[in-house]
């Protein structure tokens, strides 16, 4: 997990809705991604799919939840007490708002795509194709991908996946994109 946070935190180093909620900080990054990534990984059914090099390191990494999974209660105020201590209140109010906005916004039985993050040296050299191929490609559901993205590039490339807008929300300065692929 450790390898795939720090991965993802570099990965997101620029973009809007991750900067918006931990700044600039990288260490902040990292350990929101700790925190989002452990609470993710206690989901029945959720997947990380990455690249590695022969040494094991994270090249890139992909994170889906299963439909309709998410934290229960306790898991979810545990969250939150981490990631207030970890990257602080303003980081958490934000995720807060972030997530009050965009979440029930998935096609029912859609799984989602929560983060598709590749190292910023291999950017535009095919790792995150390969790795969305593959995602993709191994879904289980029948009812499609769903994603979110507040970065107004990553919507052209995700259209070239096969990925259509089904709207925007503004969330604080963000205009954020949910995008399906997929489904009936």
């Amino acid at each position: 997990m450790a390898g795939c946070a720090e991965l993802l935190g570099a990965a997101f180093a620029r973009e809007p809705g991750v900067s918006w909620i931990c700044g600039a900080s990288g260490s902040r990054r990292g350990r929101w991604f700790r925190e989002v990534l452990r609470t993710q990984a206690t989901l029945a059914g959720a997947r990380r799919t990455a690249l590695v090099d022969a040494e094991g390191a994270v090249l890139a990494a992909a994170v889906l939840t299963p439909p309709g999974a998410g934290p229960g209660p306790a898991a979810r105020a545990s969250w939150a007490a981490r990631t207030a201590l970890h990257c602080g209140p303003p980081a958490l109010g934000r995720t807060l708002r972030y997530l009050t906005a965009t979440e029930g916004g998935a096609p029912a039985g859609a799984w989602t795509l929560e983060f598709l993050g590749v190292h910023p040296s291999l950017t535009g050299r095919g790792a995150g194709r390969a790795l969305l191929d593959h995602a993709l490609s191994t879904e289980p559901g029948r009812a499609g991908v769903y994603l979110t993205t507040a970065d107004p590039s990553n919507v052209t490339l995700y259209r070239h996946f096969g990925f259509s807008p089904l709207g925007e929300t503004r969330v604080g300065p963000l205009r954020v994109t949910s995008m399906t692929r997929g489904g009936p």
